[in-house]
């Protein structure tokens, strides 16, 4: 396969097509499957949101013990858990007036555990 490259921060191109046998579009998810995973990423995309998380990895919080540990007020904290519930990212419990927040599964963990790794790299 020929390839040009100019510089460092060009994309690479073809100047032949290859037709790969190995994989088809069929193996490829639908573009609702795609859309959601797109969202997904989006959510992590807010370092608040990240550090919630990152918090919630620990151990359960209620909203005012994440509001003080991440020096932000409560009514911001309780918007981006309101996204991160949305997203069945996070879950919650109550316990008398307290909600506690805790992540939904291990999926979430992995998912900051293997971003981590990524940009430590």
């Amino acid at each position: 396969m020929k390839e040009k490259k100019d510089r460092d921060d060009e994309i690479l191109v073809c100047t032949e097509c290859h037709h790969h046998q190995h994989i088809s579009r069929e193996e490829i998810p639908s573009d609702e499957i795609l859309y959601q995973m797109a969202e997904l990423f989006k959510t992590f995309g807010d370092p608040t949101r990240i550090r919630i998380l990152t918090a919630l990895s620990r151990q359960e919080m209620c909203v005012c013990d994440i509001a003080e540990l991440l020096g932000m007020s409560q009514s911001a904290i309780s918007h981006q858990l309101r996204v991160l519930k949305q997203m069945e990212l996070v879950k919650f419990r109550r316990e008398g007036k307290t909600v506690f927040y805790s992540l939904a599964d291990s999926h979430v963990s992995t998912i900051l555990a293997q971003g981590l790794d990524h940009v430590c790299e």
